[in-house]
């Protein structure tokens, strides 16, 4: 995964309207139920069928960190789907998404001007045009270039060329060197 892909896996994380499972008993159950068999949740996880049995159990309460972090991931991952989708949805057609970053811009100007590329922090509102082609290149299986390229257009839109009131000449935006990057909607 990508540094898009992350902060909308965190942006829908923050929209949980119940917190997933805590205890290693109830994950696996979770987990379970999801995928169907203990087969396949091991395979998930990266331990043996007869582990998930004994965590399912309640005869194993303390799997190694990377095991318990990759069931974590795992639990996180499925958790509630309709309120992901709704809130998506909602981002999509009617509210937008906010993104909060401090990167490198790169962009191509006129000559006479500077278009050397420098870290910025910006928070900025996009419109739901921007969210919809980011979700929809996400479940296409965009890289996480392509993400970027996506937000970069909404950037140089919406912040650079203040939705067509100033530097219309402004003719490509690169987003480079993240420190951070968050999205809200």
């Amino acid at each position: 995964m990508g540094e898009i892909d992350d902060a909308i896996e965190r942006a829908d994380r923050e929209g949980f309207t119940r917190q997933p499972p805590k205890a290693l008993q109830a994950r696996i159950n979770f987990l379970v139920k999801q995928l169907k068999t203990t087969k396949a949740v091991a395979a998930e996880i990266g331990v043996s069928r007869r582990s998930v049995e004994r965590y399912r159990k309640g005869e194993r309460k303390h799997p190694p960190q990377a095991v318990a972090e990759r069931i974590d991931a795992a639990v996180r991952q499925r958790w509630q789907p309709q309120v992901r989708r709704r809130r998506r949805k909602q981002a999509a057609t009617t509210t937008g998404i906010t993104v909060e970053t401090r990167a490198r811009f790169g962009y191509t100007a006129p000559i006479g001007t500077t278009d050397d590329g420098r870290f910025r922090r910006l928070t900025v509102h996009l419109p739901p045009t921007y969210a919809q082609r980011l979700f929809n290149a996400r479940e296409a299986g965009a890289s996480d270039q392509q993400m970027r390229q996506i937000i970069a257009e909404g950037l140089k839109e919406t912040y650079f060329q203040n939705g067509g009131a100033r530097a219309l000449e402004l003719s490509d935006v690169t987003l480079n060197n993240i420190d951070y990057l968050d999205l809200d909607y």
